[in-house]
């Protein structure tokens, strides 16, 4: 297990859901964060509560829907010189439930991709290239384990795409340093999961950030965050890389 104190970690979606417990999940390990949100209202007050725990916050805002928004935001990222070990591609959208699955409009497929596909892999290609340069990194994508609801095709169909995107860059950085997980968080109450989700958004953890802790140069990873939900983040490591 390695630890993250004092590393720089990059959460999109930070500001509520699984993304704000994970950002109060990883301040308590030592994490400096750079916190993501549509507008920067959003991570004001989670800034400012994470740095009483004695960590360095930055926050960023962006329309993950638009890709030149999407660039512009790296832009503002790099423009603050810091080292980003570790980025969590959390953000994502819900477009609609269709009980009628054969009219399901095209443009929700439109909005799904644009932010749950390929704003993740614009991302992932920015701060790889600089991950390959030091030759250490950790990129976690978040997916969904939605199987056999058409209702919902938009949104499943863009998080396949994620999974089949992640799982294949991340074979590519099998054996070194630089390590890329996909991780399904469950069915959680949280803004998106709805109040009749079975799961805490709390039992998320530690399962959502195992990955960033791992060291066994093994990738890509498929982890199912509540196979986690209980342990310490050193038990956690443990049960991922099977001792």
């Amino acid at each position: 297990m390695i630890t993250l104190k004092g590393k720089w970690v990059f959460i999109t979606g930070a500001s509520r859901g699984l993304g704000y417990q994970m950002a109060q999940y990883l301040a308590d390990q030592g994490c400096h964060l750079i916190l993501h949100s549509r507008s920067l209202s959003g991570t004001a007050n989670l800034s400012q509560e994470l740095e009483k725990k004695g960590i360095m916050t930055r926050c960023v805002d962006g329309d993950l829907s638009s890709t030149v928004t999407v660039e512009s935001m790296l832009k503002k990222i790099d423009d603050l010189n810091l080292v980003i070990d570790v980025v969590f591609n959390n953000a994502g959208v819900q477009v609609g439930y269709h009980s009628d699955y054969l009219n399901t409009p095209i443009s929700d497929f439109d909005a799904s991709f644009r932010v749950n596909t390929i704003a993740p892999a614009i991302i992932c290609y920015h701060f790889l290239k600089k991950m390959r340069v030091r030759g250490f990194g950790r990129i976690i994508n978040t997916t969904s384990g939605i199987q056999n609801e058409p209702e919902q095709a938009a949104y499943s169909a863009s998080k396949a795409a994620l999974d089949k995107f992640t799982l294949d860059l991340g074979g590519k950085f099998d054996g070194s340093d630089i390590m890329i997980s996909v991780v399904d968080p469950g069915w959680c109450r949280t803004d998106m999961g709805g109040p009749c989700a079975p799961n805490a958004p709390e039992s998320a953890l530690p399962g959502m950030v195992v990955g960033a802790f791992a060291d066994d140069h093994k990738s890509p990873k498929y982890i199912r965050a509540q196979e986690y939900a209980g342990l310490t983040i050193e038990e956690a490591v443990q049960k991922l890389q099977g001792h």
